[in-house]
């Protein structure tokens, strides 16, 4: 699922699979429209199977199914991936404890938010079977299917809508819940199918109605009944209403989900084609060196590869050789996130952009992708790299007279010079003199000194130290560019440490943000939104999960506010172009690469679409298990 501006629900799960499974929601969609009589206000009354902001939906309301999925796919098998690292809970709405992969896999919304994956900004109606709201957008009503049933048997109804989305008031996340309240402050239960949420006034719509839509349906019966409380870690789970329910834990060993074969939504339109596996299981293990090992054995049968080492020379042995296992480079339709080593923007030593910037021309790209990714990397340029947000050149037209209008808030550099971009570096060395030169002219101009002995001091006269917080249960390339990085750090003159720590620390710790530098990252900007706010605002960013900078900047408020109000597609574009030259100024991040391609490994057992969309890989979404080829690797003795 391509994550736009939608405000984040969920705690950050690693999860080897494409964006849709993050369990991160989708913001700004458009439906499709049937325009009624006009209601008491004198509005136009819209009544929908979909939503969004812009536009026309691709899919009208008879559809059958999602042009990429295959709606005759089998049903049946088990797939199973390998997982790095521990769990100690199965609740991933909470900031404490460290929650399974797919945690959240049981649990539906009004609008479907893992679909379609073929185009971006619509969502489709799952438990809610239609919306309605006026032209201003001041409310939505979502009228309810009947059919709906938790995994227990009992009806999914407007009570439960209510309850999940106070619950996620009084309990989620903070800056969730403080971003929330502002904006829709009244839900109300018409009747038992029937929901009515209204918006403020005053402020934009951007959002909201895909917002509301979005919350996970909880059974109030079952919170009521136990006690639960969503702010704390357990391995109990709720009854959902999606296909898949829980089978079976084993903490920091195992989790099995199982296809409910009760499910009751498998006739949609929407599940056409979907959640074709009886079985996912995930198999947990110390490090990524081991989760690998155990795909070669079998005991795991898929996994997307994360590692360009692994990928380039890993695949050399006899179940790849004798084809019983595949590989495939499969095309990737979305723009790569701004992923690489974040800085702490609240460690002292990184207060001065000076800083930060000497800091990062000791990370050699050039020289780390030749020497360590096997040149299978590209470079991330901004935060929509390779798309029409991405800010080029000068800004000019439009764009500069919305920079223009913000007065001081606009540093001259922005207006005058083009967009940060990575320095290029030496390929053949790990540590380019140029680029060391310049750093240490950066730091001398932010007050800092080298001594006789090559060792850079504070301008407090302190030895210049700096953290690298590392999980340990990480990839060993990882770790190689992450120490090559310090090494280099440490040949500038800085007391640079690397330090690798176990997935629980490391898990608490990065809530905590104690580390100056660690691997993190923020997804590609596709559109405006509110949850835009909640990841890149001030407000939220001392505590917020999913801004791991802490980055707090007045301009980037002031432009994610305009954006929300824009009235066009093309006038949101030019805000969210502005957003990406602004958070490139900022500098807070230092791109590490990606691979423009999925790489997919799998054991010969599974089918999937001839055509994969481009927003997701979808392996757990729509592929499904091939019982003939299956039977073909037991035959010859590989299973």
């Amino acid at each position: 699922m391509i994550q736009r501006g939608c405000l984040i629900l969920k705690q950050c799960v690693a999860w080897p699979q494409s964006a849709a499974l993050n369990s991160f929601f989708l913001a700004g969609a458009i439906w499709a429209a049937l325009v009624l009589p006009a209601g008491a206000n004198d509005q136009e009354l819209i009544r929908s199977h979909g939503y969004s902001f812009f536009g026309e939906l691709k899919y009208p309301a008879d559809f059958e199914h999602f042009d990429y999925v295959n709606p005759d796919a089998p049903k049946g098998g088990e797939i199973s991936i390998a997982i790095p690292g521990t769990f100690d809970s199965m609740n991933p709405y909470t900031r404490n404890g460290r929650a399974a992969a797919l945690s959240s896999v049981m649990y539906e919304s009004l609008l479907d938010t893992d679909a379609p994956s073929d185009v971006i900004g619509e969502n489709y109606g799952l438990l809610a079977e239609s919306i309605e709201y006026p032209a201003d957008k001041s409310w939505v009503i979502f009228r309810m299917r009947p059919e709906a049933r938790f995994s227990n048997g009992d009806p999914v109804t407007a009570h439960d809508v209510a309850f999940s989305h106070n619950l996620l008031l009084d309990q989620g996340l903070q800056s969730y819940a403080e971003a929330v309240r502002k904006r829709i402050p009244d839900v109300e239960v018409i009747d038992d199918l029937t929901i009515k949420f209204y918006f403020a006034d005053d402020i934009s719509r951007r959002n909201l109605i895909d917002q509301v839509g979005a919350v996970p349906v909880w059974s109030k019966a079952w919170f009521e009944e136990t006690g639960a409380r969503l702010d704390e870690p357990r391995m109990e789970t709720s009854p959902g209403s999606g296909p898949y329910v829980v089978d079976t834990i084993d903490a920091n060993r195992r989790v099995i989900y199982k296809r409910n074969p009760d499910y009751w939504g498998g006739d949609l339109a929407v599940n056409q084609g979907r959640h074709n596996f009886d079985a996912i299981r995930l198999e947990y293990f110390a490090d990524a060196t081991a989760a690998f090992e155990a795909f070669k054995a079998g005991e795991v049968t898929y996994r997307t590869e994360r590692d360009p080492k692994i990928w380039a020379t890993g695949y050399e042995f006899p179940a790849s050789n004798n084809g019983f296992v595949k590989r495939e480079e499969i095309p990737n339709g979305s723009p790569p996130p701004m992923s690489g080593i974040v800085f702490n923007l609240g460690s002292d030593v990184f207060a001065d952009k000076r800083v930060r910037q000497a800091v990062a021309l000791m990370f050699n790209f050039e020289w780390t992708n030749k020497s360590l990714l096997y040149g299978l990397y590209a470079q991330q340029r901004s935060f929509s790299t390779g798309t029409k947000l991405e800010a080029n050149g000068l800004p000019e037209g439009e764009e500069l007279a919305f920079l223009q209008d913000m007065g001081d808030l606009v540093p001259e550099a922005i207006l005058r010079t083009e967009p940060w971009v990575p320095r290029e570096s030496d390929p053949d060395r790990l540590m380019t003199r140029r680029n060391k030169a310049q750093a240490l002219d950066l730091l001398a101009e932010a007050g800092f000194d080298v001594g006789d002995d090559g060792r850079v001091t504070t301008p407090g006269g302190e030895p210049m130290r700096i953290n690298f917080l590392f999980n340990a249960s990480g990839s060993p390339t990882d770790r190689a560019v992450a120490e090559n990085f310090v090494a280099n750090l440490q040949s500038l003159g800085v007391d640079a440490r690397f330090e690798a720590v176990d997935a629980s620390q490391f898990t608490e710790r990065e809530r905590n943000r104690d580390y100056d530098l660690i691997f993190d990252g923020y997804p590609a900007l596709l559109g405006t939104g509110t949850g835009l706010a909640q990841r890149l605002g001030s407000e939220a960013a001392a505590f917020s999960l999913f801004n791991p900078a802490g980055l707090a900047s007045p301009l980037v408020d002031e432009i994610i506010e305009r954006s929300l109000l824009t009235e066009s597609q093309a006038e949101e574009d030019m805000t969210v172009r502005a957003l990406d030259r602004a958070l490139r100024h900022e500098f807070f991040i230092i791109p590490d690469g990606y691979a423009p391609n999925h790489w997919a490994a799998y054991w010969d057992m599974y089918g999937r679409p001839e055509v994969i969309p481009p927003f997701n890989l979808g392996t757990l979404d729509f592929w499904w298990f091939d019982e003939r080829t299956a039977e073909q690797l037991k035959e010859a003795g590989a299973l």
